[in-house]
């Protein structure tokens, strides 16, 4: 077998680029050193040696392969290797729940600074992969820590994402529609949502890795983005303790929009803030 590394990363990387893929060197080597599990510092020390004709190399090269076909017809990179990490931790994915971005750790980084120190009872409606929830429970150790998302098929992956970094019980999963299962319920000091906000003439322009993989429950905020947003400022009042606050994710051009909504259901102390990039990416507000 006259094959190396390189020469299997430099074939993965053509068959990308043909397939239209942007970061087509960067996923090729990923998925590379993913199938033959090994990591860049072993690459780069091997990766001009001639593979031997061992089971183990040709399975390896099997899935490599196999994955490189799946990422020419656009399957997100993470759905292939069925992991992400978000906030250090390492989260199972798949085609049921939104991938995590790193956009979204501005969510959970501003929570567990607001809160040091404190056990707050949290809710984290539209939780998908669990990734905030689990986040916020792992490590701000908090122990009142509720999830929900209308999707049954969701709520199974955050509960082996639970399973995996908390344990049994850490944290309650619950299946509802926004606050349809918790109607009785008053007592949440925190409320964060990371809900659809794409408004849904803007998906079709999107790239195929979002628009034709990733969860359209996940995505379609509506006519102008603005739906979920609407519900979670007029109804979270009603779930929350005097003082208690909300957390939302929002899309760079939403500020303006969810603060208006947040102060028009009776919000204080509202704030937009940015990400890493610079671009609007939280609003936070407390009930006063």
């Amino acid at each position: 077998m006259n094959l190396t590394l390189q020469l299997l990363m430099e074939e993965g990387t053509q068959a990308l680029l043909k397939a239209g893929v942007e970061e087509a060197s960067l996923d090729s080597r990923y998925l590379l050193l993913e199938a033959f599990h090994t990591d860049m510092t072993h690459f780069l020390l091997d990766r001009n040696k001639r593979l031997p004709e061992e089971d183990s190399i040709l399975e390896s090269l099997s899935v490599y392969r196999s994955m490189i076909g799946k990422r020419s017809l656009r399957i997100p990179l993470h759905q292939i290797t069925g992991s992400r990490e978000f906030m250090g931790l390492d989260f199972e994915v798949n085609e049921h729940v939104l991938i995590p971005r790193q956009d979204t750790e501005t969510l959970v980084e501003l929570v567990l600074k607001d809160y040091k120190g404190k056990m707050p009872k949290i809710l984290d409606l539209c939780t998908g992969s669990g990734c905030i929830a689990i986040s916020l429970a792992k490590l701000g150790g908090f122990d009142r820590v509720t999830a929900a998302d209308i999707s049954e098929e969701a709520l199974l992956v955050a509960e082996r994402n639970a399973g995996k970094h908390l344990g049994e019980g850490r944290i309650t999963l619950v299946k509802s529609d926004l606050f349809e299962a918790f109607k009785n319920q008053r007592t949440f000091d925190v409320i964060v949502s990371n809900p659809p906000y794409i408004p849904t003439k803007i998906i079709e322009g999107l790239q195929p890795e979002v628009r034709d993989h990733e969860p359209m429950l996940a995505l379609d905020g509506k006519e102008d983005g603005l739906y979920f947003y609407r519900i979670l400022a007029l109804e979270s009042r009603s779930h929350m303790v005097l003082g208690g606050a909300v957390y939302f994710e929002i899309g760079y051009d939403q500020g303006e929009a969810v603060s208006g909504l947040l102060k028009d259901a009776g919000f204080g102390q509202i704030r937009v803030v940015p990400d890493a990039a610079g671009l609007d990416r939280v609003v936070c507000a407390r009930k006063q």
